[in-house]
């Protein structure tokens, strides 16, 4: 933290006529022509340089608390058991269908759906990560970067659930989410976990470029395969099949995740109690001490200026309301 600013600097420049009840007294004068016959009075002589001060932290404490005086935010190091993590989250159009394969109808959820729930529930129970949402479909789109607001990252994965399109475009959706994590931050515990209930085949150049990425963001990937009931799973396809991306593109992605020299694991859901499992394992595997700059808001102290201001000038309410006047028999005190 560094100083105190101002908001209404100039507001300081008008400093010098808080000065001015040394030279006035705020009590009332007097109509007799001398007091220096008087006898010497200590008490008196201090209780008038106090009220002079009192004035002078009326003027002083109400031009400060004008100027907009604040404390500075500044960033704490906090430390806590989480990770970075990016949901990318496949938004084609056949996450809007059941795990049955068919268009959701009475109490049945759609993969989407369905997500949208666990994933919230996932957040909620790992409040100390920074997370960020992803879609993708044909083209890939940042929801919201790493944070750790969790009403941001829940809206965000309350709109996975809108009409997608039909195109999977895995390889820009990992691109994307690759670049959301911090080059300056290279030695957090960092994951990325793909939501997809399909795959779709990446150009070998592409492929290159990925590992080479992957590598360098020294990221985790956890591949959520939202698998359809009674479709093949990622590893039970006929020798023939594996031969060919276009006929086996998940066999061909799990190939391809697991060539990127990176921590990886697929977990295969046929429904929303195995994704939820799939989600409860991930969170075991995902917690490392993990240190976190917060960045505190800035504090307004003008309310203390005002404050003292005010407690002066009661102060001297009080001292004038005390004040006594005696005819010109007496003296003025």
């Amino acid at each position: 933290m560094t100083g105190v600013g101002f908001d209404h600097l100039w507001l300081l420049s008008l400093a010098p006529i808080s000065l001015a009840p040394l030279l006035w007294s705020v009590l009332r004068a007097s109509p007799i022509p001398s007091l220096f016959a008087a006898p010497s009075d200590p008490a008196s002589t201090y209780l008038a340089f106090l009220f002079k001060c009192f004035g002078v932290l009326a003027f002083g404490g109400s031009l400060l608390g004008g100027a907009g005086p604040y404390l500075p935010g500044e960033a704490v190091e906090r430390i806590a058991e989480g990770a970075q993590i990016v949901m990318l989250i496949d938004r084609s159009g056949s996450m809007n269908e059941t795990f049955a394969g068919r268009g959701p109808s009475g109490a049945e959820e759609s993969k989407a759906t369905a997500s949208k729930r666990i994933l919230k529930n996932f957040v909620d129970a790992r409040r100390q990560d920074l997370v960020g949402v992803a879609a993708f479909s044909t083209s890939p789109m940042m929801v919201t970067p790493l944070s750790d607001h969790l009403s941001a990252t829940k809206a965000a994965i309350d709109a996975i659930d809108r009409p997608g399109l039909d195109y999977t475009n895995i390889a820009r959706g990992l691109a994307m989410a690759l670049t959301m994590f911090r080059a300056s931050e290279p030695d957090r515990s960092r994951a990325i976990l793909l939501i997809s209930d399909g795959a779709g085949v990446i150009d070998p150049k592409i492929q290159d470029d990925l590992r080479a990425e992957f590598k360098k963001a020294n990221v985790s990937l956890y591949w959520l395969f939202l698998r359809t009931k009674g479709s093949k799973g990622i590893s039970d396809l006929a020798e023939m099949e594996a031969e060919s991306p276009q006929a086996a593109p998940e066999h061909h992605l799990d190939l391809f995740f697991k060539s990127l020299g990176v921590p990886y694991r697929a977990f295969e859901a046929e429904g929303p109690q195995a994704t939820e499992e799939a989600l409860r394992q991930i969170d075991r595997l995902e917690r490392h001490p993990m240190r976190n700059l917060e960045n505190l808001p800035r504090k307004d102290i003008g309310a203390l200026f005002f404050g003292l201001a005010l407690v002066a000038v009661f102060l001297l309410l009080f001292g004038k309301l005390c004040e006594v006047q005696l005819g010109r028999r007496g003296v003025s005190w």
